[in-house]
């Protein structure tokens, strides 16, 4: 995959998993929401600061593939980059790995910048700025 991707380590705990010892598969979106979480912290833009100024970015649509299982004890990376950024739209691109490579999931969330009483808003110019290394539009060769 071509930079520029933000990485983020994960560890899958027990109670992620079903009897079966597998992810649970709503599990992932939790995953996901660590990784997207870390992407701000790493940007300089914790979300909480983020809150706290009125702006949230709340899911409004996702896809999601599952290809492989994870299981208990697994150490993934997931790889996130941004697909759109503009206004108040910010979609992320994501791939989640097993340790030796293998892809587990794959897919996209979008989210919309949103005042705290749910009505789109504008992004932060600077937050737009600190974003723009990690697009890659969906027709970038990977």
């Amino acid at each position: 995959m071509a930079e520029p991707v933000f990485r983020h380590q994960y560890r899958v705990t027990y109670a992620e998993c079903t009897i079966g010892n597998h992810v649970y598969y709503s599990r992932y979106l939790e995953i996901l929401e660590a990784a997207r979480g870390e992407f701000f912290r790493h940007a300089g833009w914790p979300l909480l600061p983020l809150q706290e100024s009125g702006a949230a970015f709340p899911v409004i649509g996702l896809q999601l593939t599952y290809k492989a299982q994870a299981r208990y004890d697994d150490l993934l990376t997931v790889e996130l980059w941004i697909t759109e950024l503009g206004g108040a739209r910010l979609s992320f691109g994501f791939q989640i790995l097993h340790s030796g490579g293998r892809l587990i999931a794959e897919g996209e969330t979008r989210h919309v910048c949103a005042s705290l009483d749910e009505k789109p808003r504008r992004m932060p110019k600077e937050l737009a700025e600190r974003f723009q290394p990690f697009v890659r539009l969906q027709n970038d060769v990977a």
